[in-house]
């Protein structure tokens, strides 16, 4: 009798496999035929169905396969990361022409569930249009209020830079990761101007804060991030992710919010700080239709200032110290420099740069090479634009892919070779090339440029005047990085020595 079931047994079977069959043809001739690439758009390399482009760019090391395909597709081509289109331009003059002259075109920013979960559609880094202008606008004028690029600024950050001092002189020259220190000392800067005060660095509430940011900071150019916003229904049902996401998103707001609140103890009519200023500006505004400012927006524009202004010079530093390491003869040479023209005994200025040129090129090598920003913050079309003879429609995601800029053999030299001297003319003065645009370029240029220049400038100089930078015995400065938002070394221990004559 179990006999007369088999026939059917098979049929049964055969019939469950021709339905995943046809299922799974159904599903690739649906994603062909909705994700097309559209007439006129740019090339690029053959998409997976469903996926996209997601396995294809690596996570590694993102902008170095961006850069290859270049070379395969045009300065100019397309990808597609899950369901949405996504265009990279590389090379000087197609940013140029894109940041620059149609930076109007390209002023937005795209809006992914990870993004939109995170910022709540506020802040300063991640909106667009009206709310973006407006908060931009005031962030720049505030700061600048405070000494923003200005030599006010000047004292708070060397008076930073003895706190800094200390901590690595009590390590005795012997190895140390300067990691942690490095991300204090410029998060302090930011404290100083958002918050009014600086914390210790083993203040238990601070490292919380800078934990925090770190994280977040981190997980936004990993594989799960591009899965998160590729698939966001699909990724909340990995609950250890996403309460991961929230908690860490809950604790930083949490830290803010409470500053915030001690600030609103106190009449916010001082102008202590950003958050003084802030807070006023919300009063000033209440009423109006086009009123942007509330507590929501101040956390999240916070959250953005401390991005934007402690984790790229705290990374560019931290690379400094490896290549300074690394190429002992030119910190030779820096600190020669520095002893002629300020000494051991006085403190640098920002008007010392004039008459520090090698000094300068030094740092402009360290930032060209560091790559900080490999891949910049990503724009959106807000109308249809002509770019590279291609047609990009409104609300394609554009990544401008820095690394193509800063290694591009048509702009420098050897580029792959640490050479500070290619910022000098044959004068010896310091000359800065077009090509050099480590904070992006046009409208969405970095929020914390002059911040970060003023910064680099005086913490390296403070820096070399007092110290020499060693690797320990028997290790080779190690190169490799951490890819992120931003391009980190990875972590390393390196050996601090007080230089000779220093009291």
């Amino acid at each position: 009798m179990n006999l007369n079931f088999i026939p059917l047994a098979s049929y049964i079977t055969w019939d469950v496999k021709s339905l995943l069959l046809f299922t799974i043809v159904f599903i690739i001739a649906a994603d062909f035929v909705k994700n097309r690439r559209p007439h006129g758009f740019p090339p690029g390399p053959w998409a997976l169905p469903v996926v996209g482009n997601i396995f294809t760019v690596g996570h590694n090391r993102t902008h170095e396969r961006l850069t290859q395909l270049a070379e395969e597709y045009g300065n100019v081509y397309s990808l597609r990361i899950g369901q949405k289109w996504t265009v990279v331009l590389n090379g000087f003059e197609v940013l140029k022409e894109a940041l620059v002259t149609q930076g109007d075109s390209l002023a937005d920013r795209p809006l992914g569930p990870l993004i939109v979960e995170r910022s709540q559609g506020r802040g300063v880094i991640t909106t667009s249009g009206h709310i973006w202008r407006q908060q931009r606008r005031f962030a720049l004028s505030t700061l600048k209020y405070f000494g923003f690029g200005k030599k006010s600024l000047e004292p708070v950050i060397l008076e930073e830079f003895t706190h800094c001092a200390e901590e690595f002189r009590s390590f005795k020259g012997k190895p140390f990761n300067p990691r942690v220190t490095m991300m204090n000392v410029t998060a302090n800067i930011i404290c100083s101007l958002v918050f009014g005060h600086r914390f210790e660095y083993n203040d238990e509430k601070f490292r919380k804060l800078m934990w925090n940011i770190g994280e977040s900071f981190h997980f936004q150019r990993t594989i799960w991030a591009e899965l998160y916003n590729a698939f966001p229904g699909l990724m909340k049902y990995f609950p250890g992710l996403q309460q991961k996401l929230q908690k860490n998103w809950a604790a930083l707001r949490g830290l803010i919010r409470e500053e915030i609140n001690e600030h609103k103890k106190i009449s916010s009519e001082q102008r202590r700080d950003y958050i003084d200023c802030y807070l006023n500006e919300i009063q000033m505004n209440k009423g109006k239709d086009d009123n942007t400012f509330d507590e929501d927006n101040l956390v999240n524009c916070i959250w953005d200032l401390f991005l934007a202004g402690s984790e790229t010079t705290s990374t560019t530093l931290r690379w400094a110290f490896l290549f300074m390491a690394k190429y002992p003869e030119i910190q030779e040479k820096v600190q020669a420099e520095i002893d002629r023209v300020i000494g051991q005994s006085r403190q640098p200025s920002m008007e010392d740069r004039v008459n520090l040129p090698y000094t300068d090129a030094v740092i402009h090598e360290i930032q060209r090479m560091g790559n900080i920003a490999p891949l910049s913050l990503p724009h959106s079309t807000n109308r249809d634009v002509q770019l590279g003879g291609y047609t990009i429609p409104k609300g394609v995601t554009i990544i401008p892919n820095l690394t193509s800029v800063m290694f591009d053999k048509n702009e420098w030299e050897t580029p792959y070779t640490f050479n500070p001297g290619r910022f000098l003319n044959e004068e010896g003065k310091f000359v800065k090339p077009a090509a050099f645009i480590p904070f992006s370029a046009g409208k969405r240029l970095c929020l914390g440029e002059n911040l970060a220049k003023m910064e680099l400038f005086l913490f390296f100089i403070s820096f070399m005047q007092h110290f020499t930078f060693s690797m320990p015995a028997g290790v080779k400065p190690s190169m490799e990085y951490r890819f992120g938002i931003t391009l980190a070394p990875k972590d390393y221990e390196i050996c601090v020595t007080s230089r000779v004559g220093e009291q």
